[in-house]
């Protein structure tokens, strides 16, 4: 039996140019700039200069379809967010940049450089070795099962299985065995070691100054190895046999050793992949702080006249409906690079008002406590927005480039009553242990204690999540004699 029933339900529908807006709102400089570059590709309409004088004859045509049922309304960036308090001039950047740069005034910027990986520069080395077809298949083989680190993490019947499998031959772990030990002969010594300690091992077996102090140093890293790694030098010469100066000695010798072989051979310093900041920030005469976007290499954009009177005429039904599609999508791009640029600016000045303290000396000390919904509080936005401005933006400082994300902080409530950030906490720490005897570390409620005495009320587990956080080891850890 049918029905009729009459619900109500709110829903949330966002425009093209909201969505045109969100899309660009996570970008990157480096990121807008490859979009605006596709777009201009891909759209027609699009050109790159500025709009002389926009004619209010075609306001009509860039209307959200959305909103063509309600004729005679604007559609603006007012209609979906209030920008006025924050709007310093309603001409964005990218209308009034001005491309009259020559190339003696651009910046130095390192050329890309061609690298290579440590397993391809390993190949080479085998290359120079005299081996057979089924030696060379065996040796590119191990070389490509190598981790980042340069160990070879697989069994040898493993491997040897796997080879034949895929090659349709049988080779035995012997074989892979034999291939092994020459692999390991090559350089950086270490290279294709199953584990830590054999990586070690191998080490030191090349180094041809068999002297006392390489013979204990041998003897600690095959007898001793687990104490090695806890730090237990009490038990490390109980088991050698050495006294605490010889001990000394051949632990210097082996810190000596390359813990990951490989990163010897890995040339990914050799990539640009220098940080282009999102924003500027500098100091006035009047000493007050002003904020701008660094559009880098952004075009100014604009509509491209002869294909907005090609749509004018309406001659060719599909024709004029596909440019009017393509001048819509034009003009919500760029209106939604304009609502980009007042949101972006927005949320920085909203953050430089809430960490002034610290964008005027740079001492991470001054930073205060401070979440998204502070900063959505003040520019009247949602939390996600925030989020989406912050993420992997970066701002060009006085004092350095720093990560906008790095300075929402938590907060401690000190005991005088007053909030600090954790971060101030966090360097508290770093200067402790900075300063501890060598011999003799603090623990973490030494550390407490220590916080304590200068005002930071704070608890041990809460010292020892931020110790890892500093990436600081335990006390036990931090023994050196």
């Amino acid at each position: 039996m049918q029905r009729q029933t009459q619900t109500q339900r709110q829903t949330l529908k966002y425009s093209p140019l909201q969505i045109q807006m969100l899309n660009l709102l996570h970008l990157t400089t480096m990121e807008l700039e490859q979009r605006i570059k596709e777009e201009l590709e891909e759209n027609p309409i699009l050109e790159e200069g500025k709009e002389e004088n926009a004619s209010e004859d075609t306001a009509d045509e860039f209307q959200d379809p959305a909103d063509a049922a309600g004729a005679g309304e604007d559609t603006s960036v007012q209609d979906y967010y209030d920008w006025d308090e924050f709007r310093d001039d309603d001409i964005p950047d990218y209308k009034t940049y001005a491309n009259n740069q020559s190339a003696d005034n651009e910046l130095y910027t390192r050329p890309m450089v061609e690298s290579i990986s440590f397993r391809d520069d390993l190949k080479q080395q085998v290359h120079f070795l005299r081996l057979d077809e089924r030696q060379q298949l065996v040796a590119d083989f191990i070389l490509d099962s190598l981790d980042e680190d340069g160990f070879l993490r697989r069994e040898s019947d493993v491997i040897a299985d796997d080879i034949s499998f895929a090659n349709s031959m049988f080779i035995d772990t012997e074989e892979v065995n034999q291939m092994l030990k020459v692999i390991q002969q090559l350089d950086p010594p270490g290279i294709a070691a199953n584990d830590l300690r054999e990586c070690l091992l191998i080490q030191l077996a090349r180094m041809e100054n068999h002297t006392d102090v390489w013979r204990w140093s041998c003897k600690i890293v095959s007898d001793a190895f687990d104490e090695l790694g806890s730090r237990n030098y009490d038990k490390i010469m109980r088991i050698t046999g050495l006294d605490e100066e010889s001990l000394k000695k051949a632990i210097q010798m082996i810190t000596t050793l390359n813990p990951k072989p490989a990163s010897g051979l890995r040339n990914d310093s050799l990539v640009n992949e220098s940080i282009k900041p999102d924003f500027s920030l500098r100091y006035t005469e009047d000493g007050e702080i002003e904020v701008q976007l660094t559009w880098g290499n952004s075009p100014a954009l604009k509509l491209n006249k002869l294909f907005t009177k090609m749509a004018e005429q309406k001659n060719d039904k599909a024709t004029n409906q596909f440019l009017k599609n393509k001048m819509n999508s034009a003009k919500w791009f760029i209106d939604a690079i304009k609502q980009r640029e007042n949101t972006m600016l927005s949320t920085l000045k909203a953050i430089v008002k809430l960490q002034y303290d610290y964008f005027q000396s740079g001492d991470i000390k001054k930073l205060r406590p401070m979440i998204l919904k502070d900063v959505a509080e003040i520019i009247d936005m949602d939390i996600s927005t925030v989020s989406r401005v912050t993420t992997n933006k970066y701002v060009q400082t006085p004092f350095g480039i720093v990560l906008l994300k790095d300075l929402f902080t938590e907060g401690v409530t000190n005991e005088d009553g007053t909030e600090v950030s954790n971060r101030e906490i966090q360097e508290a720490i770093r200067e402790i242990v900075s300063e501890e005897e060598k011999r003799h570390p603090y623990n973490d409620q030494q550390i407490t204690d220590m916080l304590s005495e200068r005002g930071y009320s704070v608890a041990r587990r809460t010292v020892a999540k931020y110790r890892e956080q500093l990436n600081i080891p335990t006390a036990r850890l931090r023994v050196t004699i």
